[in-house]
């Protein structure tokens, strides 16, 4: 098959959530298979890419490079607002290479290419696949706008797709309340990307470099720095939970201007201040050296349709405490470990057990390996392109 995968964001552009990591893991994997793939993202400015030196090339449609036999596609940004973007050149795309591909598949929505794209696909009778990642109910920045991108933009590319694909039971659930059909929603969960022949830092380096005592609690958050990840519900109940010794590391972009100022200074209401660590956006090494040696991860969050970050502690082997309005909370709960609402005390009692139930934390940690196994992105991959192969045999006999 020859796939376009059409992103806003793509790697090495990390900062605003998963998506770039999940889109590189999975077309790697499908390449891998024996399959054609091509990323077609914005262009956001080289001095934003997280991760770099990157090996390109200046083209007629933009940036290009190619990574693992990955060709991914950089449009010229006209201008944007945060990581919308205009790209005119899209156009020029679709008409010179678009007939290229039997199938795309969209990650995300709120942007233009996927409107513009889908409207190629619509001409060119070229089926497209969906994945809202979460975002199908605005919920986060810009509400009213995104009510109006639905009933403008993206409701004829909603309503056009061949499939949509949901990330959770609890995604999968939320579709159908809003009126997806039954029948329209596959569902794939996240899976754990690893880099090929990748090396696990050896425990102590993240501690070494903050000063962290091999001995004293680990406790983790690490996602964007925004009100609806529970940060803060978070330095609270890791106040009360170690009042006297322990670390919290508070990792991530700042999502919202000024938001790390308040949980700065919730850490000093909570009188815990000069035991959590502000660190900033982590990646690369950066990222695995913190995971090498926290001994929790929590993520109290008000929603995520999966929660990608607790899916890497996970297979890190650190038991987990999230909500039961994260999509992985049915994986997690009992096996990886702790499902709670997003309350302080119910937080406060699971980093509790964690902490002092040495049969329970050694229970988690095996089910780690576990779940790693069922979200391995080799298995999900055969899974997709089951789907994929389905909807290209619908779309031909529809000819």
């Amino acid at each position: 098959m020859r796939i376009l995968n059409v992103a806003q964001t793509y790697f090495p552009y990390l900062a605003e959530g998963g998506r770039p990591a999940k889109v590189r893991a999975l077309s790697r994997k499908l390449v891998a298979r024996g399959h054609t793939v091509t990323v077609l993202t914005a262009n956001l400015g080289l001095s934003e890419w997280s991760i770099g030196p990157r090996l390109y090339q200046e083209t007629a449609m933009g940036i290009e490079s190619r990574e693992d036999g990955v060709e991914a596609i950089y449009l010229p940004t006209l201008t944007r607002y945060r990581v919308l973007t205009l790209n005119p050149r899209v156009i020029r795309f679709c008409r010179a290479h678009l007939t290229q591909f039997d199938l795309v598949h969209f990650y995300g929505i709120y942007d233009l290419l996927g409107p513009i794209v889908s409207h190629f696909c619509r001409h060119k009778g070229i089926p497209y696949v969906i994945e809202p990642m979460g975002m199908y109910r605005p919920i986060d920045r810009n509400i009213h706008m995104k009510r109006v991108w639905h009933h403008t933009l993206g409701r004829t590319f909603w309503q056009d797709a061949a499939q949509i694909i949901a990330t959770s039971e609890l995604e999968q659930q939320e579709l159908m309340q809003d009126g997806v059909p039954q029948k329209k929603i596959a569902m794939r969960y996240n899976g754990i990307d690893s880099e090929p022949n990748e090396s696990v830092p050896a425990r102590g380096g993240f501690r070494s470099k903050w000063g962290i005592s091999a001995d004293e609690p680990l406790i983790l958050f690490l996602s964007r720095l925004i009100p609806r990840k529970g940060a803060d519900l978070l330095i609270e109940a890791f106040a009360r939970a170690l009042p006297d010794s322990g670390r919290l590391v508070i990792a991530g972009p700042e999502g919202e201007s000024g938001y790390r100022a308040l949980l700065e200074k919730c850490a000093q209401a909570s009188g815990v201040a000069a035991r959590v660590i502000f660190t900033g956006p982590l990646y690369g090494e950066e990222k695995k050296l913190v995971l090498a040696d926290a001994d929790i991860f929590a993520l109290p969050s008000q929603y995520e349709n999966f929660a990608n970050v607790a899916a890497e502690a996970v297979a890190s082997g650190i038991p987990v405490v999230v909500t039961s309005l994260c999509g992985i909370s049915s994986l997690v709960n009992g096996r990886a470990g702790l499902v709670i609402s997003p309350e302080k005390e119910q937080l406060t009692a699971a980093l509790t057990r964690l902490l002092n139930d040495k049969l329970l934390y050694a229970r988690c940690k095996e089910g780690c390996r576990d779940l790693t196994l069922q979200l391995s992105w080799d298995h999900l991959t055969e899974q997709m392109e089951c789907y994929y192969k389905g909807i290209l045999a619908q779309n031909n006999g529809l000819r």
